[in-house]
């Protein structure tokens, strides 16, 4: 008897195995001749320039660690927690590119996430999302990058260590995370927001950034859009958990999206600024509109809208104390000093390109390594609202002197409890940046 079950309990292992390896192999698929240019229409290009962009396909496929790469060429740095990862490269070079893939391989590759000679990808590669576009959409992406200039580029190699970089294994993540297939309009909505459902869960892929990840690099199925960190960044939550006061309307996602500023948020910077500038900008209004449409049904900003004209003149009351009288508190002094001049509005409404830090995400999160990263950097006049900068404080103020200011505008521009630990994680976002150069004195 207990042969006969270890035999059974051994059958059932080898049966799920071969299951397993018929599930997790994929044949090549055949190279062919790089097409000639010619081989696409100018609508399928163009098309594809644009919605490339909406997938900012050049930013994740371009070096830009100090080695400015040509565009497309990939070997963009991507640290995960399991090592790094570089992005391929994606022009139609015959050697190093994917000029000899069919458009099926390239199909196969967003859908399935399987590359021409049949190994799977690793899901740096948000196949995961890419899954949900259309058969048209994925041939005119194609159609766009087989006729950019053809680049010759290896890129390094990635450092994920054995087993994880069993190319094999990765059907294990596929079956368990995975979900196939073009997206299926809501019915319970309308067309607009059906095509901003569309964009931001397929092309854009919004929750990449904006949804925490599991022990396994996926994203979380019961937090999305919860917020989570990237690139020494904090991409904010874009749900009902939003801390901020004031909520992210639909015209407030649009400005936002459109142009680089919303004018009761603040500016896009760091990791988000490519994504509007060298991404959502090229695309058609009415797409960026449905974005917001469908993002700030995930805010439920109509229902969260009750309060906001108090919350936003507490706000500006707040900020107006800090220009009038004299200070008797040394951080506040700091304050009125470093930002004030720009940042303390006396006005009815905030002045666009010069946020209001009270409705800002920054102070609102559970770390201030948005604030930080913003007064270390500062913001350059291609970032944010466009013409609009700030200048780095990195040379300015100390780790100490963050602390303060952090600790300030925690305790009087929120109702939140305050940061912990401030002067060392002032220390560690600084270590994550390159000291900008000191002006030189006259």
């Amino acid at each position: 008897m207990i042969g006969r079950i270890v035999a059974a309990v051994a059958g059932i292992g080898v049966a799920g195995g071969l299951g397993f390896l018929a599930y997790a192999w994929h044949p090549a698929i055949a190279p062919i001749a790089p097409p000639a240019s010619t081989a696409f229409s100018a609508a399928s290009v163009e098309h594809g320039r644009v919605l490339a962009a909406g997938g900012y396909c050049a930013e994740c496929h371009t070096r830009r660690d100090g080695h400015e790469g040509a565009p497309l060429a990939g070997d963009y740095l991507m640290a995960t927690p399991f090592g790094a990862i570089y992005s391929s490269n994606i022009t139609p070079d015959p050697e190093t590119g994917i000029g000899r893939w069919s458009q099926a391989a390239f199909v196969r590759a967003m859908r399935q996430g399987v590359s021409r000679d049949g190994s799977n990808l690793f899901p740096a590669f948000p196949f995961d999302h890419f899954t949900h576009m259309t058969d048209g959409d994925i041939a005119d992406v194609y159609a766009f990058l087989m006729t950019r200039p053809p680049v010759h580029s290896v890129k390094r190699e990635n450092t994920v260590p054995f087993p994880l970089n069993v190319r094999l294994l990765q059907a294990g993540w596929k079956l368990l995370f995975l979900h196939p297939g073009a997206y299926r309009p809501d019915p319970a909505h309308d067309a607009q927001w059906n095509r901003g459902a569309y964009l931001a869960e397929g092309l854009s892929h919004c929750g990449a950034c904006h949804t925490p990840r599991n022990a396994m690099g996926a994203e979380k199925a019961g937090a999305a859009y919860d917020g989570a960190p990237v690139d020494n960044w904090i991409a904010p939550p874009l749900n009902g958990t939003n801390p901020t006061p004031v909520v992210w309307t639909e015209d407030e996602f649009f400005q936002y999206l459109r142009y680089g500023v919303a004018p009761l948020h603040g500016s896009a910077a760091g990791p988000m600024s490519p994504v509007i500038h060298g991404g959502l900008s090229e695309m058609p209004e009415s797409d960026v509109r449905a974005i917001a449409i469908y993002l700030a049904s995930l805010d439920q900003a109509t229902g969260r809208q009750g309060g906001d004209a108090a919350r936003l003149a507490a706000a500006m009351r707040t900020s107006a104390r800090d220009l009038t009288g004299p200070q008797t508190d040394p951080d506040a002094r700091l304050y009125a000093g470093a930002c004030a001049a720009c940042h303390a509005n006396t006005g009815a409404t905030p002045v666009l390109g010069r946020p209001e830090l009270a409705l800002n995400n920054a102070l609102w999160l559970s770390e201030p390594t948005n604030l930080y990263q913003v007064v270390l950097r500062g913001i350059n006049a291609g970032e944010g609202q466009d013409g609009v900068s700030m200048p780095s404080f990195y040379h300015a103020l100390t780790d100490a002197d963050l602390a303060r200011l952090a600790a300030y505008l925690r305790r009087t521009r929120t109702t939140l409890p305050p940061w912990t630990d401030l002067e060392h994680k002032a220390a560690s976002v600084r270590a994550t940046l390159p000291a900008p150069p000191v002006a030189a004195s006259h």
